[in-house]
């Protein structure tokens, strides 16, 4: 049941005063009732509600929250791997956060922009001008309203539905109760399928217009939905029907016109307005509204803050998921113990050698060329020298050992002065053939499955999975190769969660790496070691409302379950 109500916690924007005294425009800034008469004013305030879609290109990014990345603070999104989260301290990993929060938390922004986004369509209903793409405008605003929604059931099961925005006056004495799951569920589809026939099918990366909302990122929205929908954490009774939907719903994006992008490392570092064939939807960057992510992430040789600041070293963990590139992976799970496999050709003391490319796009190693910068991680065996990119050197260079390289440049330079534009991918073409490829395989249909997953590998020159991989060893390797393509687009975090395997997967410890170097032969000895212990609690699948937000409505706001 919709029912029309306001949160609490939004800001109210636009609220009239009943005194006639006040009832004047303000001075210093544009009035409502300005807005609503310019067609300009109107286009800025429509261009703001993108503002609603987050992005990755912050200090906390979510990685560190899961099992990319080890995050060695404690306090902040720290709260997330040590099981310390709760309703009093969720705020933390708010998007609103100074440090972006990992963009974990997203209450407080979701509801005002919903809010915003009401006031926009009961304007757009009783608008006295006329204006150029009206239709168009209100088609992108249900889109981002249901990309809102979206945002809040993963994160929270049923919020309530709102469709109207109240004056402040109006609100009091209104109830919050929750709606269910699937009840918001069928408003998303609602928003989406309203909106498609007045979007453009869409727009190229290149296009001025790319980052808006078109048929085709509806479809991508809508893929993501259901697949979430028919995932265990939603599905725990394994409805095929719910699958067979998440299957439609990435197969109409199969023969759109997108490509996987020849080159993955490219596929991310190139600034916004460069073609690419495989982004469907991104937030885009510009030289006025840049981001700092090289800055964030890289390490002391390059003045940037990658250890302590930003805490983001990629993980041993998932150093160790990616392929030989003979296709087999260098470890195997036996009765929950790792262990390594014979038939990969793994070298434990020599381990970045013929790896999955992904691997080299993706993090930079002891060894590895960045920049033109060979880096080095190593200690001296007598514990008197180091490698200027080790820990020891300073506390700017990651823990594990492991630095970032996803999403950084290879030929912009590097300076606190540079302005950033790589943009940040939301919805791509390898995502959509992963989602194909896992409800496929939940159907039963393995072949497909096998097939979509040896596309995307096939992009880097890795091989096909062999047709003799089936059952749950074929779940392993499709739940794998999701973990290293999507690697730090804020996916895995989501996945574990949905596939409900976080109470396994979420309690492993991270592990980064030791590197030693004898100081009479120069031969180096590569060691993992543990660096962090990690809890997670069952009732930690969905996350809690801040305490403050449940009190202001009466407690008539439910409570996550579990919180």
């Amino acid at each position: 049941m919709k029912k029309i109500l306001i949160i609490t916690a939004l800001m109210w924007t636009f609220v009239s005063c009943s005194d006639d005294i006040l009832d004047i425009d303000p001075t210093d800034r544009v009035a409502e009732n300005a807005v609503w008469i310019d067609e300009n004013l109107i286009n800025a305030y429509h261009n703001e509600l993108y503002n609603a879609i987050q992005h990755g290109h912050k200090i906390h990014m979510q990685s560190k929250a899961t099992d990319e990345a080890i995050c060695t603070i404690t306090w902040d999104i720290g709260n997330i791997p040590a099981g310390s989260i709760n309703a009093d301290n969720i705020t933390s990993v708010a998007n609103t956060a100074w440090n972006g929060g990992g963009n974990v938390y997203y209450w407080n922004t979701g509801w005002q922009y919903v809010r915003k986004i009401n006031i926009f369509l009961e304007k757009m209903e009783s608008l006295e001008i006329t204006i150029d793409n009206k239709e168009r405008m209100i088609a992108e605003a249900r889109f981002l309203r249901a990309y809102i929604y979206f945002e809040f059931i993963k994160r929270f099961g049923g919020v309530p539905i709102i469709t109207q925005s109240y004056e402040m006056a109006d609100a009091t004495g209104i109830s919050f109760p929750r709606d269910s799951f699937d009840e918001c569920v069928e408003f998303i589809e609602e928003d989406l399928t309203a909106a498609i026939p007045d979007l453009p099918v869409s727009y190229t990366a290149s296009d001025a217009n790319f980052g808006r909302a078109t048929q085709d990122v509806c479809k991508a929205l809508r893929s993501r939905l259901y697949l979430y929908v028919a995932s265990p954490l939603w599905n725990p009774t394994h409805d095929t029907q719910k699958w067979q939907k998440a299957a439609d719903a990435a197969e109409a994006l199969l023969n759109s016109g997108y490509s996987l992008y020849n080159d993955y490392a490219k596929l991310f570092n190139q600034p916004s307005g460069t073609a690419n064939s495989e982004l469907i939807f991104a937030r885009t960057f510009s030289t006025a509204n840049y981001h700092s992510t090289p800055m964030n992430n890289l390490g002391r040789r390059y003045g940037a803050y990658g250890g302590w600041w930003a805490s983001n070293g990629p993980s041993q963990n998932l150093v160790d998921d990616y392929d030989m590139t003979n296709g087999e992976p260098p470890f195997i799970w036996v009765a929950g113990v790792k262990t390594d496999n014979p038939a990969s050709g793994y070298d434990p003391q020599n381990p970045y050698v013929n790896r999955d490319p992904r691997f080299y796009s993706t993090i930079i190693y002891d060894g590895a060329l960045y920049h033109g910068d060979l880096h080095e991680m190593w200690i001296a065996s007598d514990g008197n020298s180091w490698g200027y990119d080790s820990y020891k050197q300073s506390s700017d260079n990651p823990r594990g050992n492991y630095i970032l390289r996803k999403f950084m440049p290879e030929t912009q330079g590097i300076s606190w002065q540079e302005p950033y534009t790589q943009p940040w991918p939301i919805f791509r073409l390898a995502e959509i053939y992963l989602n194909y490829a896992e409800a496929m395989f939940e159907l039963g249909d393995e072949d497909a499955c096998r097939e979509y997953i040896s596309l995307i590998r096939e992009r880097v020159g890795m091989p096909a999975i062999p047709a003799t991989v089936t059952g749950e060893d074929l779940r392993a390797r499709l739940y794998n190769e999701r973990r290293v393509e999507m690697a730090f687009e804020e996916q895995r975090f989501w996945d574990l969660r949905r596939w409900k395997i976080a109470m396994d997967v979420e309690n492993r410890p991270l592990y980064g790496i030791e590197i030693l170097k004898d100081i009479n032969t120069g031969v180096k000895t590569y060691t993992p070691v543990k660096y962090l212990d990690r809890t997670f609690l069952e009732k930690m699948y969905l996350l809690p409302i801040e305490t403050s937000e449940i009190l202001k409505t009466n407690s008539t706001l439910s409570q996550t379950t579990g919180w």
